[in-house]
């Protein structure tokens, strides 16, 4: 029993002077983060456009049961004039 605790605290020790940097891991682990962290930030900043795109999507849904869906888009765009092509 002796023996195996003498073991287990030996493996425990750990030495970090054996420890090598590998440059090119380095550099990749840290690209690999930075993107990660932009990729967050992109859907972060997306949820405000996914709120206005839920928005449009019911707006055109109701109009679209009076009106063709052409005059729905424009008049959930705040565009409800009918343009005259000249």
């Amino acid at each position: 029993m002796s023996k195996l605790m003498s073991e287990n605290k030996s493996q425990n020790n750990f030495d970090w002077s054996n420890i090598s940097f590998n440059l090119h891991d380095l550099l990749t682990s840290f690209a690999l983060l930075l993107c990660g962290l932009s990729l967050a930030l992109v859907a972060i900043r997306l949820g405000p456009v996914a709120k206005w795109a839920n928005y449009q999507s019911t707006c055109v849904e109701a109009i679209s049961s009076k009106y063709p869906i052409e005059y729905a888009v424009r008049k959930c765009n705040g565009r409800s004039k009918v343009y005259q092509v000249k």
